[in-house]
């Protein structure tokens, strides 16, 4: 009978430990945000304007019977300009947080990509909002000549900003 241990040995390779982003562009550039923070991917629905917002936000919009804030991230960023609109069609990432649920409009379709945790490496301090206590840039992931801004989406509102999205009672 021939031996089965020699036949199947089984090399140990260390396995590199991954992480899931959606990707967008905002402005020229790829943003990610980790997986487990997207609810969904969709086409924009119609947006209803609200009073009183920061310009970022575009308004409110019905998302599977959800009443969800929609949120600009490039004018947000100040990665367009003012004169230049968004296309006819575009995207919502629904980003679900522990009080709120909001929707982040993109231009293109995201898309997913598994990376390697090792390769994203910590922020530079300056390129940190000054104004936000929370540091909402996870880091910054190097692959293949792409640099992808990892954000962490449950750092990018303020509390105030957080407070003027949550529907009233």
């Amino acid at each position: 009978m021939p031996e089965i241990e020699s036949n199947s040995e089984k090399k140990v390779v260390k396995q590199q430990a991954l992480i899931q982003l959606i990707v967008f562009r905002l402005g020229r550039e790829e943003y990610g945000i980790r997986i487990e923070q997207v609810k969904e991917v969709t086409i924009t629905p119609e947006i209803a304007r609200m009073p009183k917002t920061p310009s970022f936000v575009k308004g409110i919009a019905n998302l599977r019977g959800d009443i969800i804030a929609i949120i600009d991230l490039e004018e947000r960023f100040q990665l367009r300009s003012t004169t230049e609109a968004l296309p006819a069609i575009t995207y919502t990432l629904a980003i679900e947080a522990k009080d709120y649920t909001i929707g982040l409009v993109v231009r293109e379709v995201p898309q997913p990509l598994s990376i390697p945790v090792s390769i994203i490496e910590k922020a530079p301090e300056f390129i940190q909002d000054a104004n936000i206590q929370d540091k909402y840039i996870e880091g910054i992931a190097k692959l293949d000549g792409r640099i992808i801004i990892v954000l962490d989406m449950l750092k990018l509102l303020t509390p105030t900003e957080i407070m003027q999205l949550q529907p009233k009672a």
